[in-house]
């Protein structure tokens, strides 16, 4: 979208409302944007990879900052947001709230596409990895059933994961939908897949995903 200078965009920060912390919002003519990613100075190409990863492949609005010391990635974001259920997350409960999205989607379409028996067999799977990995707060059959069936929105909170179980819950997926589905196709709808996600909390988890070797898989 743009590729702006430091004196061309004002930087302040706000009071997350139902957060401890301060949030960086860069201001460029009437829009505000939110912090999304920073990189070094000798990060130029990188930076300007997830720039248009986001704008021209995923249709998002950003901006890149150039700036003498760093390159950084803000995406376009209502301050009104900030305030709300499911605007206020931290990026790890961003990433947990992701993968469960995905997770749930792929076993909805084997439920649609595939029938009952393949269903159940693909939940006797995912819940053997969430034992097996020992995913916190998912390691009982009722837990790990409730993960797969109950909107995040409807949990009393999201369970507390770290970047390392999103990953690994991320790339067994993966696995699993390709044995299933037969074609590596059902992760190439990412989007559809993650509407339910604000579009701020969305660009944070793009952008985390095209700087992981799991955005050749997700894409």
């Amino acid at each position: 979208m743009f590729i702006l200078k430091r004196q061309d965009v004002e930087i302040s920060t706000v009071q997350h409302p139902t957060r401890d912390q301060q949030v960086p919002i860069l201001s460029y003519q009437g829009q505000t944007f939110r912090l999304v990613s920073v990189f070094k100075a000798s990060q130029e190409v990188e930076a300007k990879a997830l720039w248009r990863s986001l704008t021209d492949n995923r249709g998002k609005a950003c901006v890149l900052l150039e700036e003498p010391e760093r390159f950084s990635v803000w995406g376009k974001i209502r301050l009104e947001q900030l305030g709300t259920d499911t605007g206020s997350h931290s990026s790890a409960e961003i990433l947990t709230l992701a993968s469960i999205l995905l997770l749930q989607a792929v076993y909805m379409d084997i439920e649609d596409l595939l029938g009952n028996r393949q269903v159940k067999l693909f939940e006797k799977d995912i819940t053997g990895v969430l034992q097996q990995k020992q995913f916190p707060q998912v390691s009982s059959p009722e837990s790990a059933k409730a993960l797969i069936t109950v909107e995040p929105s409807q949990m009393p909170k999201l369970p507390t994961w770290q970047e390392t179980h999103v990953i690994i819950l991320l790339e067994e997926l993966h696995k699993l939908g390709k044995i299933y589905f037969g074609d590596t196709n059902f992760a190439h709808q990412l989007e559809d897949r993650l509407q339910d996600m604000e579009d701020d909390e969305l660009l944070v988890f793009l952008a985390w995903l095209n700087q992981s070797p799991l955005g050749k898989l997700w894409h």
